[in-house]
């Protein structure tokens, strides 16, 4: 007969706890078919859109739609500034804070070796010298601790397969009280164009950035279709 040592079984017991943890933290059901069948604080996660939306994403409609030149005056980028645009797809935004920065620089940051690739021609074709693309993984962004001033997330953070473990690797990777700056489709309105599960609630987002120390610091209630949600590493 084989008996543990007091310290083993702690380990052990520590082990199952935390794989326990992580297992109930996600329900696994159906729902919405634009989404996978993974929950997370009562929200069905949807899928990712893949360097197939490319096109939608560079929409010559998405400044009228979304007045993304609005939404860059909310975040009052200063020269210097270190921003990490995540999930930044395409590029849409991570060009234009390119020019805003000044001596700072933009990580774009994006799951998809297909975008990364589609980012590293965009720079060359555009002459982009600010921007320094980054492939992340599923639940962590890639990024060095303690080195972003800003995160922008623009209609990307619902898609996380991971949202806590992204969250949690995204407050590690701001500096002290930096700042992280949620956009999403306003779920409270119903005449917003877009499918149910590609929303968001501001009541939704604070609960699950609660959960990974950040609290919101302001709502920024501005935009035609999507909150923008300014949170605090605590």
């Amino acid at each position: 007969m084989h008996i543990l040592k007091p310290g083993i079984l702690f380990f052990t017991f520590l082990l199952l706890s935390i794989f326990s943890f992580g297992q109930d933290r996600y329900s696994i059901k159906n729902g919405d078919s634009n989404g996978i069948n993974k929950w997370y604080m009562g929200r069905q996660i949807a899928h990712v859109m893949s360097h197939y939306g490319i096109d939608w994403l560079e929409r010559d409609e998405r400044e009228m739609e979304e007045n993304t030149s609005l939404l860059l005056k909310n975040l009052a980028v200063k020269p210097g500034m270190v921003i990490a645009d995540i999930g930044a797809g395409s590029g849409y935004h991570s060009a234009l804070l390119s020019k805003m920065v000044g001596t700072g620089k933009v990580f774009a940051v994006d799951v998809e070796p297909e975008m990364i690739i589609y980012l590293n021609e965009r720079i060359k074709q555009e002459k982009l010298t600010r921007i320094i693309p980054v492939l992340s993984a599923e639940q962590e962004v890639s990024l060095p601790g303690n080195t972003v001033d800003m995160m922008l997330l623009v209609d990307v953070y619902h898609e996380f397969s991971y949202p806590y473990e992204m969250a949690l690797s995204m407050r590690a990777a701001l500096k002290p009280g930096g700042k992280l700056v949620l956009v999403e489709f306003r779920s409270e309105d119903p005449t917003v164009p877009i499918k149910t599960i590609h929303k968001m609630s501001k009541a939704q987002a604070v609960k699950e950035f609660k959960a990974a120390g950040f609290v919101l610091d302001e709502n920024i209630d501005n935009l035609p279709w999507q909150h923008c949600m300014v949170f605090i590493k605590q």
